[in-house]
């Protein structure tokens, strides 16, 4: 049998062992491998670039100080995860942010989208993260975790260490506490992804 299938996490333990004891290839290899990963998940949370240098070096700190504790019964992707939701977590719940900016825009389905839709996805998208910098942090993180990350309702329990049924619960109250929010704005209701994660 394959080695890899036998034991799919040995390279993540090996790799961490190695930052663990100090290795500064380890450490690059580990940052190169997981920061456009970690950037991804702290802009769809965040909703924009703005201060995400310094939430990136939260999480990458939180991840090398916590590798002494990474047994390798996950990939270390995973463990990386949670590590980007715990500090998160601790930005939503450490002030009252202000409403965010994008400065991207995800893409739209059509292959040449014309100045105007662009202009409204980019608007809708800075209202829905105006409405999400109003929930509750547990509510917000499950919902955009699911909702607009697309993580399958157990891996976003496992990665806010909340039972599943928790989980299910926070995403349906935001879900609703959004769209009551936004019953007046066609536009924002068409843009919000629906229960399976995909744009209405």
């Amino acid at each position: 049998m394959d080695a890899a299938l036998a034991d799919p996490y040995a390279a993540d333990r090996a790799l961490a062992r190695r930052c663990v004891e100090g290795d500064r290839a380890a450490h690059r290899e580990l940052f190169q491998s997981m920061s456009r990963r970690v950037h991804a998940t702290l802009y769809r949370l965040f909703g924009t670039n703005h201060q995400i240098d310094d939430l990136i070096q939260d999480a990458f700190l939180q991840v090398f100080r916590s590798l002494d504790r990474y047994r390798g019964e996950a990939s270390l992707a995973t463990w990386v995860d949670r590590c980007v939701v715990r500090v998160a977590y601790a930005e939503f719940r450490g002030r009252r942010r202000r409403a965010g900016f994008l400065e991207v825009v995800p893409e739209l389905a059509s292959d040449e989208p014309s100045a105007d839709a662009r202009l409204a996805a980019r608007d809708a998208v800075r209202r829905l993260y105006a409405i999400l910098d109003r929930l509750d942090a547990d509510h917000r993180v499950a919902f955009v975790l699911h909702a607009i990350d697309g993580r399958p309702m157990d891996e976003v329990a496992r990665l806010t260490e909340a039972s599943l049924p928790a989980t299910k619960s926070r995403v349906l109250r935001a879900r609703r506490e959004i769209e009551a929010r936004a019953r007046r704005d066609r536009e924002l209701l068409d843009f919000l992804p629906d229960d399976e994660g995909e744009a209405r």
